[in-house]
């Protein structure tokens, strides 16, 4: 079965049937909303709203382990985590869609993961390669089929947010290698590997980061919202073929 967790701009999957929505109690407290289950066409699919209702939970403040154990615990098999970003790569221009092949986790103080010697023994995972590449290759070829302009093979820096980033900050994390930059891929990616997902990113670039290509001048919260919104219909025809492409 097919999860999605959507991002800044996704709240909602357009064309979703709703068969109901089912607050799940975990281990770890509460998911950001209750999961949405329902049809997409032929296929059954559940959703989650990663910042929750409105958008009211900041990056730093998710409960990242609440939000993979109840998508893992109702037979989410998987996963498609769309993450808007801002691009350090100034070619990456907005409205773009990048499918990151490797991330770099600059977080702090967030619940990781779930092998932590308390609620499970310990275990060291293989986190070679993070994100599923059947999936990633689902991505690519429905994006060539909806003639959307994409990328592969980028890094994802992973930051703390909520505030974002200095100048300085950005011309470190594209020396460290990055080109695309969030604050929702970590521990969320790591997470899902522990517990077995088939995971991978979809992430819509809805402005270029800090001192950079359109944005040298500075970025607005504003500007992302408006841009992922506007964003918001190919990501959910991407989405839609991707499942149809694969199927449960």
């Amino acid at each position: 079965m097919f999860g999605v967790i959507g991002g800044t701009g996704l709240d909602n999957i357009e064309g979703l049937v709703v068969e109901k929505n089912e607050v799940i109690k975990t281990p770890y407290g509460s998911p950001s909303e209750p999961l949405t289950f329902g049809m997409l066409g032929k296929n059954r699919v559940i959703f989650l709203a990663r910042h929750g209702k409105n958008h009211s939970i900041p990056p730093h403040l998710i409960n990242y382990q609440a939000n993979i154990w109840a998508l893992h615990s109702v037979g989410v098999k998987n996963l498609i985590a769309v993450n808007t970003v801002g691009s350090i790569e100034t070619t990456f221009m907005p409205g773009d869609v990048v499918f990151p092949s490797q991330i770099i986790d600059y977080t702090y103080c967030r619940k990781h993961t779930f092998f932590d010697g308390i609620k499970n023994p310990v275990k060291h995972i293989d986190f070679t390669f993070p994100f599923d590449n059947n999936l990633r290759n689902n991505f690519l070829e429905v994006s060539k089929l909806l003639n959307l302009n994409y990328h592969i093979n980028a890094v994802y820096a992973s930051v703390q947010g909520p505030r974002l980033e200095s100048i300085a900050e950005i011309n470190r994390y594209e020396n460290d290698g990055a080109n695309i930059i969030g604050m929702t891929g970590m521990p969320e990616t790591s997470l899902a590997k522990e517990i077995g997902l088939n995971y991978a990113l979809i992430c819509p670039v809805a402005n270029h980061a800090s001192g950079r290509g359109l944005n040298k001048d500075g970025v607005t919260h504003e500007e992302i919202n408006m841009n992922s919104k506007k964003m918001a219909l190919n990501i959910t025809s991407l989405i839609k073929g991707i499942i149809e492409k694969h199927g449960n």
